[in-house]
C-alpha cells in the first residue's frame, strides 16, 4: 500500500512541474467527483457525488452536481438494503426476517467566480441550491414486535407475524462556499471546497400495516417539517476532476 501511495504522490509531484490550468476558450467543460465531509451531527465522510461544470469564460461557471445525498445529516451513510435473520424457536421453521430498502438522491445547481489565481491554482467562490428526496420500505415476515401491544418493545421471531412499513421525505436548501481547483497535470486538478448550508427537511406521513393471527391493523403516523443552518458546521467536499 505504501508502494501505491509513493507511486501516485510521485506522478503527482512530476505533474506540477508542468500542469497549468486551462483557459475557457480551449476546455469549457469539467467532470468531477467528489467525497463529501458532514460536519452537522460529528465529523464524517457521506456518500460521494458527480459534478459537471461549464465555464462561460475564466471567471463564471454554471455547474450541475448529483449525489446520493440524503436530509444533509449523517444518516446518509447507512446502507441501501439491509437484510436481518431471528432465529426460529422450532429448529424445523425458516427464519424470520426483515428487510429493509431505501433509496436516496439530491440534485444542485450552482454558480461559481473564479479569481485571478496562480498558472496551477484556480479558487473560487460558490452559491447553490439543491433538492432531494429519499424513501424506505421494511418487511417483516414472522417477525413482529416481542410485546405485540408495545411498539417500542424490540423485535423478536413470531411466527404468522407479518408487517410491512413506508416512508420518506424530501429536501430543499441552498449555501454558499469557496474552493479552489489545483491543475496537477494537464487538465487534470485536485481541489477542496467548503460550504455554509441551509437545508429544510419535509418528512412525508409513515404507514405500518401489520398482519397478526388476530387480523390485520394499519396506522398512519403524520409527516413533521425542521430546517438547520450549518453556521460553524460546514460541508466540505475533496475533489478530483478532468477540464475538457
Amino acid at each position: 500500500m505504501k508502494k501505491i501511495m509513493f507511486f501516485i504522490g510521485a506522478i503527482t509531484l512530476s505533474g506540477t512541474m508542468f500542469a497549468q490550468k486551462p483557459a475557457s476558450d480551449d476546455a469549457h467543460y469539467s467532470l468531477e467527483g467528489l467525497a463529501n465531509l458532514n460536519t452537522t451531527d460529528g465529523m464524517s465522510w457521506t456518500s460521494p457525488s458527480i459534478r459537471m461544470r461549464y465555464f462561460v469564460n475564466d471567471n463564471i461557471a454554471a455547474r450541475l452536481q448529483f449525489g446520493f445525498g440524503g436530509d444533509g445529516t449523517s444518516n446518509q451513510g447507512i446502507p441501501s438494503k439491509e437484510t436481518h435473520n431471528y432465529a426460529p424457536t422450532v429448529a424445523t421453521d425458516a427464519n424470520g426476517t426483515v428487510v429493509i430498502n431505501r433509496s436516496s438522491m439530491d440534485v444542485k445547481l450552482g454558480g461559481e467566480y473564479h479569481l485571478k489565481g496562480t498558472d496551477k491554482m484556480s479558487p473560487y467562490f460558490t452559491a447553490n441550491i439543491g433538492f432531494g428526496s429519499g424513501s424506505e420500505k421494511q418487511t417483516w415476515t414472522d417477525v413482529f414486535f416481542s410485546n405485540p401491544l408495545d411498539q417500542t418493545s424490540d423485535l423478536a421471531y413470531s411466527k404468522g407475524f407479518s408487517a410491512s412499513a413506508s416512508g420518506g421525505y424530501k429536501t430543499i436548501g441552498f449555501g454558499i462556499g469557496a474552493g479552489f481547483d489545483y491543475y496537477v497535470a494537464d487538465n487534470l486538478y485536485l481541489g477542496l471546497e467548503m460550504n455554509l448550508t441551509k437545508t429544510k427537511v419535509t418528512h412525508n406521513d409513515s404507514s405500518f400495516d401489520a398482519t397478526t393471527p388476530a387480523g390485520s391493523s394499519s396506522s398512519t403516523t403524520l409527516g413533521s417539517t425542521m430546517s438547520y443552518t450549518n453556521i460553524g458546521a460546514a460541508h466540505g467536499s475533496i475533489r478530483i476532476g478532468w477540464r475538457f
